[in-house]
């Protein structure tokens, strides 16, 4: 990333290689140069092939969010090159396999940890420069807490969630504008480690769920 063009409107989205990350990416080429951050790599070079396909432009970031060192270099090459986030989607999520609460493997707790909360923790001090007063940051949630079986899951995305509402009703005054959507139901691998065996016909299609999300958010 070395030329700088300010002008230009930049959409970063955390978790972009598959799902609605990858779908929402996809959708909103239309109006914003995409950033576009998973760890997958094949998934990511996909979502460049479609975006290309429609005329669209990204820029590929294959990072890991819960590396701190990495997320501050990808925000400092943002501002090098562009001096700003216009619009943050945040679709990265870890979902540990649905277990007993007391039988939660330590493994799956502590990604849960780092992913769905630690890096959200630490991303929006991040990004939240990148998008100044003027700025959208946008979270989706999937309110599992307290349902059995989903203890990994539900807290932790809970938690993320709840850190979200405080940057938001923090923000409403000065910016950036923060807001919290919830999806429908969708056929992503996340749901089928969920609900294995579920007739997936009557879910909407990421593509479908990106473009309703995507009109909610322009009104």
């Amino acid at each position: 990333m070395t030329d700088c063009n300010h002008s230009e409107k930049i959409a970063l989205v955390t978790g972009a290689s598959r799902g609605l990350g990858a779908a929402l990416a996809e959708e909103l080429a239309s109006d914003y140069h995409v950033v576009a951050v998973a760890r997958t790599t094949g998934g990511l070079e996909e979502l460049d092939d479609r975006i290309q396909a429609k005329g669209g432009a990204a820029t590929l970031a294959p990072m890991d969010i819960t590396n701190p060192d990495a997320m501050a270099q990808l925000c400092r090459s943002i501002f090098d090159r562009w001096g700003k986030v216009d619009l943050w989607a945040h679709t990265a999520i870890h979902g540990a396999p649905l277990t007993p609460t007391g039988h939660i493997d330590p493994k799956d707790w502590d990604r849960s940890v780092k992913i769905n909360l630690e890096a959200t923790g630490r991303l929006i001090p991040f990004i939240a420069p990148l998008l100044g007063e003027h700025g959208h940051a946008i979270f989706f949630d999937d309110p599992h807490d307290g349902e059995k079986f989903f203890g990994s899951y539900g807290s932790t995305k809970s938690a993320q969630i709840a850190l979200a509402r405080s940057w938001q009703a923090e923000t409403v005054k000065i910016g950036p504008k923060v807001s919290i959507l919830s999806p429908r139901p969708m056929p992503t691998g996340l749901r089928a480690r969920f609900y294995p065996g579920e007739d997936r016909e009557p879910l909407s299609s990421s593509r479908d769920e990106a473009i309703r999300l995507w009109a909610e958010i322009q009104t």
